[in-house]
C-alpha cells in the first residue's frame, strides 16, 4: 500500500473566492429574531480586592435584558490550576479579568451597559515579574499558593542516550 502525503503538495481552498469576496458568513454575521448580544465588564485593575459592584444603572438602560456578576451564578473554578472562575467577585488578578456579562437587544447597548457598571477596588501590590514573585515578602497573588507557585512541572522523558542507541535512525 502506498502512503500518501500532504507535504509539498499544493491544494485549492475550496472557501477562498467566498472569504476574498466577502461573501463568507461568520458567526458574528449572523443576525436572528430575538436575538440578544453580550459584552462582558472587565476590570482595568491588575491586582485588586471588589469591595463593591453596583450595577444599577446598566439594569435600568432600555433594551437591557440581564446583566450577571459572580454573585447570581455558581462560580465553578475551572482551568489547569483550578483557580479560574468565569466572573470575578472577590478579587482580581489579572487585567481584563471579568467581572460582568450583560445580554441586551443590540451590541451597542450592551457594551454602554458595562460602562455603567460601578466597581470600586481595594488595590493590592502587584507582581511583574516571575523571578521577583518568589523572593521572600512578594506579594501573595493567591492565597493558597504563599510562594506563588501554583503548579511545577517535570519535563523529564527519560534516557536520551539510550534512546539514540534504540533509534534506527537520529536526525539532528
Amino acid at each position: 500500500m502506498k502512503k500518501e502525503t500532504l507535504i509539498g503538495k499544493s491544494y485549492p481552498k475550496l472557501d477562498a473566492a467566498e472569504k476574498a469576496t466577502g461573501r463568507s458568513l461568520y458567526v458574528h454575521d449572523v443576525v436572528r429574531p430575538h436575538m440578544l448580544h453580550g459584552a462582558i465588564r472587565r476590570t482595568e485593575r491588575v491586582h485588586a480586592l471588589i469591595k463593591k459592584i453596583d450595577t444599577g444603572k446598566a439594569r435600568a438602560l432600555p433594551g437591557v435584558r440581564a446583566v450577571i456578576t459572580a454573585a447570581d451564578i455558581e462560580n465553578v473554578p475551572f482551568g489547569h490550576g483550578m483557580d479560574n472562575t468565569a466572573l470575578k467577585g472577590d478579587r482580581v488578578r489579572c487585567i481584563r479579568d471579568e467581572i460582568a456579562a450583560v445580554a441586551a437587544d443590540t451590541p451597542e447597548i450592551a457594551r454602554e451597559a458595562c460602562r455603567l457598571i460601578e466597581v470600586e477596588y481595594e488595590d493590592l501590590p502587584a507582581v511583574f515579574d516571575a523571578h521577583e514573585s518568589m523572593k521572600p515578602g512578594a506579594p501573595v497573588i493567591h492565597d493558597k499558593h504563599q510562594d506563588n507557585i501554583p503548579f511545577t512541572y517535570d519535563y523529564s522523558h527519560g534516557d536520551v542516550a539510550e534512546g539514540e542507541r534504540d533509534s534506527d535512525a537520529v536526525v539532528e
